[in-house]
């Protein structure tokens, strides 16, 4: 019965890790009440008329994973949604795309032996509860109503862009880890390995306790940089940036979520 009145009447939680992508967010919403658990900062009203929960929960993955039992199990969401950004794997990508995750893997999760590290689905091994899938995939349902509404989306170009290139929206995989990634070679191999469109540190992780309660995800990612060297200076010249455009996207999708 619990189950049923949350999946009816629960708010949508809205997670994010860093102050710049929690703000545009917060600084929107009506009849807020504050909170806080587990030195993380949770704030619930109403967005655009919509019940929603805001919560910032600090960047990885125990973080994420912390967060989002707390949207569910104190605050009764019905689902959770990542707002953020991200880097770029897909070297077709640019600063300021937009990533809507159809799946999500963590790529730090497996095991090691003399060959190297292999990916494996958390919590499991091949040799100790082996499991056959690799990451977490969107509810089916929920993903046709976010294409549908997206479908004539039009982002604007970053200030400091290409006016000729405007940012596109993609739907794919997301890498999720605890690391900020900085280097070309693993960007390149994470991109050639696990087929990532970005790579982050939360998503997989909030998805992971989404499912272990039966609950819905979605996780948008507007990029901030392309994972290489070069990383740490564009996260500072454009987070601000493509954190609103990840914002605006969440505010369009949540009459249809």
């Amino acid at each position: 019965m619990r189950h049923q009145l949350r999946a009816v009447t629960g708010p949508i939680g809205v997670l994010c890790a860093i102050p710049q992508e929690f703000a545009f967010l917060a600084d929107n919403l009506d009849h807020a009440e504050s909170s806080s658990a587990a030195g993380m900062s949770f704030h619930a009203g109403r967005l655009d008329g919509h019940k929603v929960v805001l919560a910032q929960a600090g960047m990885g993955k125990v973080n994420a994973a912390i967060a989002a039992t707390l949207l569910i199990e104190r605050f009764g969401c019905r689902l959770v949604l990542f707002s953020g950004i991200a880097g770029g794997l897909d070297p077709s990508l640019t600063i300021g795309d937009v990533v809507v995750a159809d799946h999500v893997v963590q790529h730090d999760a497996g095991y090691t032996t003399a060959e190297g590290f292999t990916v494996y689905q958390p919590g499991h091994l091949p040799f100790f509860s082996p499991h056959e899938e690799l990451g977490h995939t969107a509810d089916p349902a929920v993903m046709v109503r976010v294409r549908a509404v997206l479908s004539d989306l039009e982002l604007s170009p970053l200030t400091a862009g290409d006016p000729a290139r405007p940012p596109r929206l993609l739907f794919g995989r997301v890498l999720t880890g605890d690391q900020f990634v900085a280097s070309e070679a693993l960007r390149e191999r994470l991109f050639r390995e696990l087929g990532g469109l970005a790579v982050e540190m939360e998503g997989a992780a909030m998805a992971q306790a989404c499912a272990a309660f039966g609950v819905p995800w979605l996780v948008v990612r507007a990029l901030s940089d392309l994972a290489g060297h070069e990383s740490h200076f564009d996260f500072r010249q454009f987070v601000d940036e493509v954190a609103l455009s990840s914002a605006l996207i969440v505010r369009r999708l949540l009459p249809v979520l």
